[in-house]
């Protein structure tokens, strides 16, 4: 079996396969990982693993994958299924190499944009010859409503989780969030309509935490998934093992 450890900005997230069948995920945090990582591996037969990691990771969790799995650690110099053509391969990140992954895997022969909307908001566009071409980042959603109460006197700092549709704010609450949420359902719409118009037989998937909030509100067709990076960072780690 195999283990999945993304480790993100925010949280981390444990999963198990059996081949391309992902059977628990589990989400913790920082203060909790060593803990989870011997609860799941006393539990489950995990034979290889895969570590990606966004963050200055604490070191124990390696040498605990390294010592008790066969530990593969994702970075730019790993082998991949597609092409990059990014011009600075050492600065992409693991999430979207995985990202790019999951399209191959899932979307063969098709021109893919996803979008994760995460703590950022990635833009990544692979083609139909498997060539992954690059794409864009913008703040997520929880980053723009911090930037307006960071960056004023007297805006507060709120979220969308309680958020109502609507075109007009009748509070300050209100307004923050019809802007910080409209503002990104358009901003994504925009870059669906700039690819589409290039690529009309265009596949977008959306994905990321707050891809839930997102998915309903866009104008275009869109694939919305949860575990799109996870599994990606598995089939990595399935290619690996065969070459």
């Amino acid at each position: 079996m195999n283990l999945i450890v993304d480790a993100g900005n925010s949280f981390l997230k444990l999963a198990v396969f059996e081949k391309n069948t992902l059977f628990k995920i589990h989400k913790t945090d920082y203060a909790e990982v060593m803990l989870l990582l011997e609860k799941v591996l006393g539990e489950n037969k995990i034979t290889h693993s895969i570590l990606a990691s966004t963050t200055h990771l604490n070191p124990d969790v390696l040498a605990f994958l390294s010592t008790h799995t066969k530990c593969l650690v994702l970075s730019h110099q790993t082998d991949l299924p597609f092409k990059n053509a990014y011009e600075t391969p050492e600065t992409l990140g693991l999430d979207r190499l995985a990202l790019a992954c999951s399209a191959v895997k899932q979307f063969p022969v098709q021109n893919t944009l996803i979008v994760d909307a995460g703590t950022c908001v990635t833009y990544d566009f692979v083609d139909k010859y498997g060539v992954y071409q690059g794409g864009a980042i913008s703040p997520g959603l929880s980053m723009r409503f911090k930037a307006m109460h960071n960056f004023t006197g007297k805006l507060p700092l709120i979220s969308a989780d309680d958020y109502e549709a609507s075109q007009i704010g009748q509070s300050t609450k209100a307004s923050m969030q019809i802007g910080v949420v409209e503002g990104m359902v358009n901003e994504i719409d925009g870059f669906i309509q700039s690819y589409q118009v290039d690529y009309e037989d265009l596949t977008v998937i959306l994905t990321g935490g707050d891809h839930q909030l997102l998915s309903t509100r866009l104008k275009n067709s869109i694939f919305a998934t949860s575990n799109f990076l996870i599994e990606g960072l598995n089939f990595i780690l399935e290619y690996n093992k065969n070459t």
